[in-house]
């Protein structure tokens, strides 16, 4: 069973910066970081696969950075440059490695979400 502890959400001013970390229990997976506003559907924001290749979504290109400690079993996303439109609930998210491009569509786990404001 896949555990994933999220940390570091909360509000920030419109430029500024929130770092969110997500304790994860295995390192052989995919994993990403996802968010959803309320009556829209949860998308993807950043993955990183076993052998750290990274991708991110078009809004997020530039100002978000997505990176995994296996050793001390922490992935993190660094946000900077933040935007009210970021305002979502943040989730972490653990993915087989063959299914890491299919975003959303791959996910096996995930944790309980982070709150992220941007005002």
């Amino acid at each position: 069973h896949v555990q994933l502890v999220e940390s570091g959400g909360g509000s920030a001013q419109a430029g500024g910066s929130l770092t969110l970390s997500c304790e994860y229990s295995i390192s052989s997976f995919c994993m990403g970081w996802f968010r959803q506003v309320p009556g829209k559907e949860r998308e993807g924001v950043a993955t990183i696969d076993a052998i750290d290749k990274k991708r991110y979504a078009d809004p997020v290109t530039g100002r978000f950075t997505i990176s995994r400690d296996n050793a001390r079993h922490i992935l993190s996303l660094q946000m900077k440059s933040l935007k009210p439109e970021d305002t979502a609930m943040y989730y972490c998210a653990a993915i087989p490695n063959q299914f890491c491009v299919r975003w959303v569509g791959g996910v096996n786990y995930w944790g309980q979400g982070t709150q992220v404001t941007v005002s």
